[in-house]
């Protein structure tokens, strides 16, 4: 039981919940507070010993606007004992499918944003834009993996939520970074010519990796902190460098003024950037290191220590 106001008892009072009726009702005077009400939890409880075909959902998925039954059409289980639902099973699986290829495509692009910690909405992005690449032209003899990898690439940049090329590789099943780029170019060139305009893609920034790079390395809160506000200062230096490799090179240089010092191979390894980028990128961000590095992190006097390029 709980407490709730009663506006019959002018006061808090315990309730009851009837969940058989939906109702919530007080303990003291027996007002009804709440009528019909949903009850969202689980309607059965499962246990480690259940056989997993004996699912008691009773319900179905959601629906999915890209397929043309919405993704609620009737699926025919095959039991073994059963010939005349073994054979409608069969039959059902030779008759012709449209959305099947969607649905697998769907369900590799789901595993890939799953390995990629990915949210929903990237998911749903990838999906879409998957789903206009094949209505607009056939996608046979091309890499599937690259096509929905390269998917996933745009749906990220789109949603400002950018991966580098190497991450998204590294859950592609198989599929080259180049294999992915040429993937990635496609995919934009059919979606323009089908909007007529350029394609947006978002603007990447340094600052869009530098917190996932800083806890694949375990750095501190103040050490990351003081590497966001390096990374923004950084923006308005004319440093021709990849946003990646300013973020590598940044981390590089705030690690080496704190006493958790990284060594170049593991931040390359951490970033997915060259050792010898990290150092050229370092090259050219160590004569304002006075400028991007703020003073309450490490004094003029403490720049010193900086390793000379």
């Amino acid at each position: 039981m709980t407490d709730t106001y009663c506006p019959e008892c002018k006061r808090f009072t315990e309730v009851v919940s009837d969940h058989s009726a939906g109702d919530t009702v007080c303990s003291e005077c027996g007002l009804v507070l709440e009528a019909h009400s949903i009850d969202e939890t689980s309607e059965w409880r499962t246990f480690a010993n259940e056989s997993a075909d004996n699912d008691p959902v009773r319900v179905g998925g959601p629906s999915n606007p890209l397929l043309a039954d919405g993704g609620l059409s009737t699926i025919i289980s095959k039991p073994s004992n059963d010939f005349i639902s073994s054979s409608l099973g069969r039959w059902q699986s030779r008759g012709s499918n449209l959305d099947r290829s969607l649905i697998l495509a769907f369900k590799t692009i789901a595993t890939m944003c799953d390995r990629l910690g990915l949210v929903a909405t990237i998911k749903d992005r990838a999906n879409e834009i998957y789903k206009k690449v094949e209505d607009q032209k056939p996608l046979k003899g091309r890499n599937q993996d690259a096509i929905l990898a390269a998917c996933i690439y745009i749906a990220c940049r789109q949603e400002d939520k950018p991966r580098t090329v190497k991450e998204i590789c590294s859950v592609a099943n198989g599929a080259t970074k180049k294999e992915i780029g040429r993937a990635k170019e496609y995919i934009v060139k059919q979606l323009e010519v089908e909007m007529g305009q350029s394609m947006e893609m978002g603007t990447i920034h340094a600052g869009d990796f530098l917190r996932r790079f800083c806890s694949h390395l375990g750095m501190t809160n103040q050490a990351v902190k003081a590497a966001q506000e390096a990374v923004q200062l950084s923006e308005e230096l004319d440093i021709r460098r990849s946003p990646i490799s300013i973020a590598a090179a940044v981390i590089y240089m705030i690690t080496q003024l704190s006493d958790d010092k990284k060594l170049l191979k593991d931040i390359s390894l951490a970033t997915g950037v060259a050792e010898g980028t990290i150092r050229n990128s370092y090259k050219d961000l160590y004569p304002y290191a006075s400028r991007i590095i703020p003073s309450s992190y490490a004094m003029e006097e403490d720049l010193s220590n900086l390793c000379s390029p």
